[in-house]
């Protein structure tokens, strides 16, 4: 076995966890050291292939502008859930709690627990968003 898959395998062998697949989590600077363990671990008679390292580094590129993306459509919903949660303040509002019971109430505000948008009723009861069934008008007094 050659040195440079030697080298590469310790290095790969740092980011495997219990059945995770932590070249997921790798950033640049982790792809870069790996990079440099495995070109200084290699045979100067038989290089690795550039062409390869730079298909590598750039499909590292597409993880991390995905992840990126990822995160901001993550921010994105959150902020459409509070936004159209807040447009509920003052209604009456129908729908299940997290254990199944059908809750009813008036809005008083808006929360965001776990990264959901939760309503909060006049009853002091707490209503997930994705379980609201009805909303209906306060009655006027």
């Amino acid at each position: 076995m050659s040195a440079a898959a030697i080298g590469g395998y310790t290095a790969a062998a740092e980011y495997q966890t219990e059945g995770v697949n932590a070249f997921a989590d790798m950033d640049s600077s982790d792809f870069i050291r790996v990079l440099m363990t495995e070109l200084s671990n290699q045979d100067p008679l038989a290089p690795n292939d550039t062409a390869k390292l730079l298909e590598q580094l750039s499909s590292l590129r597409n993880i991390e502008s995905q992840s990126t993306l990822e995160d901001t459509l993550k921010s994105l919903v959150l902020q459409n859930g509070v936004i159209q949660a807040s447009g509920m303040i003052g209604k009456l509002v129908q729908g299940l709690s997290v254990n199944g019971s059908q809750i009813s109430g008036l809005v008083t505000s808006v929360r965001v627990v776990d990264g959901a948008a939760q309503l909060e009723l006049d009853s002091g009861v707490s209503l997930p968003l994705e379980n609201v069934q009805l909303i209906t008008p306060a009655p006027t007094e």
